[in-house]
């Protein structure tokens, strides 16, 4: 059981201290409480949090501060063209993932992942993959992921790296016209970067031969489970051929998931630079509302101050984040909002403009928490508390990426 506390002793800037809680906690969620707890709900919030978890002070990461790669880029035994796309997308020195997985994937090794967020973990698989193929142009890629936006992320990344290669890929993935992606697929691209249902669809129309796929990367498996995908995943594996290349990221490996790894990889190298849960560059603080009428103003309060550049908020619900979205625009924000009830279209176009700069407030629903890599994002506000502490975690790793700092403010009731 958490517990916030009344002792509040440390307040910087304005905000009071950051709480944490222990991995996996829940946190407070209407839906797994009867009608009678949900009417006692700031009751139960005050039992949920053990302040004193997010407030102990930790030594920066030491895997990210003081790590000394062992491995340039161009050490790496990887075609000429592919290093200058590196050099050309801003890669100098190679992250602890990137330095101890690509060289065991070029080897045609399988290979475990276990990063946290922000590490660099698409590139880590993308760069081998893609000097393979290009070397042996018969081989094909499949690729999944959980979310649409994070397939579109991979799908950018690939298509950078592979940049004068004359490479192709397919995205496969819900929300977007299906008879794009099936003449796509017709192409007979190298690479498919997929999410689960829609690949599955594709599967079952005999539209995708998943037997002519012999390199396989599954991203973000723990959400893959924690969203149900589980039984997906495990089909997808039983059609696979058996002499393949496996490649398994996952910031944790979940019990369900254990059943996928011993099905999924052979003698793998297992590599793991996660060394603590939250970022160790990400300030957090919360903020106390005492109103919840006037928490809207408690927000565009903060969003009118310095520093508040380009802002990442998280609700819970899409309606919640709809009705936040209409209200800040009323207000002269520039905002967007990505959720459930918005096309693919829409979604890409709100993320397209807020990596541009051309939007400062970017409201979201969990489909944004994991996976995203937007750069410079300056604050991460949960105006609604996250269903769990992974999913708080993935939230923050929005800001404080790629060594640089970031703050995380969440709302609490008084």
């Amino acid at each position: 059981m958490y517990q916030y506390t009344n002792n509040r002793s440390s307040i910087r800037g304005g905000y009071m201290r950051s709480f944490r809680t222990s991995p996996g906690g829940r946190l407070n969620n209407p839906k797994r409480f009867s009608s009678g707890a949900r009417g006692n709900m700031r009751k139960v919030q005050k039992l949920i949090i053990d302040p004193n978890l997010y407030i102990k002070k930790t030594d920066l990461e030491e895997v990210n501060i003081n790590y000394i790669p062992r491995n340039s880029f161009e050490d790496f035994e990887i075609v000429p063209v592919l290093k200058q796309n590196i050099l050309n997308h801003g890669y100098k020195v190679p992250t602890p993932i990137q330095d101890q997985a690509i060289r065991p994937i070029l080897e045609g090794r399988d290979v475990i992942g276990l990063a946290g967020t922000g590490t660099g973990k698409t590139a880590a698989f993308l760069i081998p993959l893609i000097n393979k193929i290009f070397i042996s142009q018969n081989q094909k890629i499949l690729i999944i992921a959980p979310t649409r936006e994070l397939a579109v992320q991979i799908n950018e990344e690939f298509r950078n790296f592979s940049l004068n290669m004359k490479l192709h890929s397919a995205l496969v993935i819900g929300g977007a016209n299906m008879n794009r992606q099936i003449y796509g697929i017709r192409q007979n691209p190298q690479v498919v970067v997929a999410t689960p249902g829609r690949l599955k669809d594709l599967v079952e129309r005999k539209l995708i031969y998943l037997g002519d796929y012999s390199n396989i990367v599954l991203d973000e498996v723990d959400l893959m489970v924690d969203i149900g995908f589980i039984n997906d995943v495990r089909y997808f594996i039983s059609l696979l051929p058996k002499i393949r290349q496996s490649l398994f990221f996952s910031a944790t490996i979940p019990p369900k998931a254990q059943s996928i790894l011993n099905t999924f990889v052979t003698n793998p190298v297992t590599i793991s630079v996660k060394k603590q849960e939250t970022c160790e560059n990400v300030d957090q603080d919360v903020i106390k509302v005492t109103d919840p009428s006037k928490k809207i103003n408690l927000l565009h309060d903060l969003l009118i101050k310095d520093g508040f550049d380009k802002v990442l908020v998280f609700g819970r619900t899409k309606h919640g984040i709809e009705k936040l979205y209409k209200n800040l625009t009323f207000r002269g924000f520039k905002a967007g909002a990505i959720h459930g009830n918005k096309s693919q279209s829409q979604r890409q176009h709100a993320l397209a403009r807020f990596k541009q700069n051309e939007i400062q407030v970017l409201l979201a629903t969990d489909v944004a928490s994991r996976g995203l890599d937007i750069e410079n994002v300056t604050h991460v506000i949960n105006y609604d508390l996250p269903e769990s502490y992974d999913d708080y975690i993935h939230r923050i790793g929005r800001t404080g990426r790629a060594g640089k700092t970031g703050i995380a403010l969440t709302f609490i009731d008084a």
